[in-house]
């Protein structure tokens, strides 16, 4: 995966699943699907992974193995939706719906960076000039080549501490320090409610996928936790086994654990008793996918309003503070 997923990448995942969901709905078989893109692809940099499956195929693998031992792009979200499907036989109504998924999480980072383009530009430009007596007594003396090391200094702490986090975050091994970001972040406002809304989309549609493909039930929530981003869900679920164990259903397991909202609890236990899981799994899914969408519009609207007036408070603060620094002197002076 890369290190940085930008929206344009989104789009073209998305068009690479909605163009093999295309293909498969037109009765074209998932080998010459595959092969038909890797001559024709959304993006040149999908042609050697695509070719790479088609390979691991000729060898007797299947179409999700395939993809899962190619080493491809693809998260760990995808291939459990793919291999269901591919169980399920339900391969293009997947891939278009990875499709949507992907295109609205495009839309939604082009608007967040839409968004904070400006106000990133403008604060950069503050911690350039400020401290103002940093400015005056290096780089309006001449001495421009400390001001510069200073200013070099500053801004590698800044951009290295966010691109450290982001590192850490893919690295597979970073399970602790992925846990630690996801307890942080969850009493926050707006920002914890989205990250859960987020893993709870993926999770949804995961066991859906599972549960219609004939998985056991036990290892169908185990993948679908897996695939759901989320250490708290993973951790909460691999505890399940045991009540599995004691003849307790799914719903009241879910219940017990707290870790789920009222609404998933109650919807459910609904499917459990009518065996609607895949219509209810269906409603949950669309239901936290509108949500994260919502909060997420919500993140893209407001941070730039957050980094706008963090720019007046320390603008604001260092001015008071040159001025405050500047009678001083002159006290001093008289």
């Amino acid at each position: 995966m890369p290190f940085l997923v930008l929206p344009n990448q989104f789009e073209r995942r998305a068009e690479l699943f909605h163009q093999l969901g295309a293909l498969l709905s037109a009765g074209l078989p998932a080998i010459q699907a595959l092969e038909h893109l890797a001559k024709n692809p959304p993006a040149r940099a999908f042609r050697r992974p695509l070719l790479r499956v088609l390979e691991r195929i000729a060898l007797g693998d299947t179409f999700s193995g395939a993809l899962r031992g190619a080493d491809t792009w693809l998260t760990v979200f995808d291939l459990s939706l793919i291999e269901a499907a591919e169980q399920s036989g339900r391969m293009d109504s997947t891939f278009k719906m990875l499709a949507g998924y992907y295109r609205d999480r495009a839309t939604l980072a082009r608007k967040i960076l839409s968004g904070l383009s400006y106000p990133i530009l403008v604060l950069a430009f503050a911690l350039l000039i400020f401290p103002l007596d940093l400015f005056q007594g290096l780089f309006l003396r001449g001495e421009v080549l400390p001001f510069v090391l200073h200013k070099a200094l500053f801004f590698g702490l800044i951009l290295g501490v966010p691109i450290l986090i982001m590192s850490l975050l893919q690295q597979k091994t970073a399970e602790r320090f992925r846990s630690g970001i996801e307890s942080f972040c969850r009493p926050i406002p707006i920002l914890g409610g989205t990250m859960r809304d987020l893993a709870l989309t993926r999770f949804t549609a995961a066991l859906g996928a599972l549960l219609s493909a004939g998985v056991p039930v036990l290892g169908a929530w185990e993948v679908a936790s897996r695939a759901s981003g989320s250490p708290r869900l993973i951790r909460t679920i691999a505890g399940f086994a045991e009540g599995f164990e004691l003849g307790k259903t799914p719903s009241e397991l879910v219940t017990e654990s707290g870790e789920f909202p009222d609404l998933f609890c109650n919807l459910y236990a609904s499917a459990e008793i009518s065996g609607q899981h895949d219509q209810t799994l269906e409603r949950l899914h669309a239901y936290y996918n509108g949500e994260s969408i919502r909060k997420l519009s919500m993140l893209a609207e407001w941070t730039p309003r957050i980094v706008y007036i963090a720019i007046v408070i320390y603008v604001a603060f260092q001015i008071i503070n040159f001025y405050t620094g500047y009678f001083s002197n002159i006290g001093n002076l008289s």
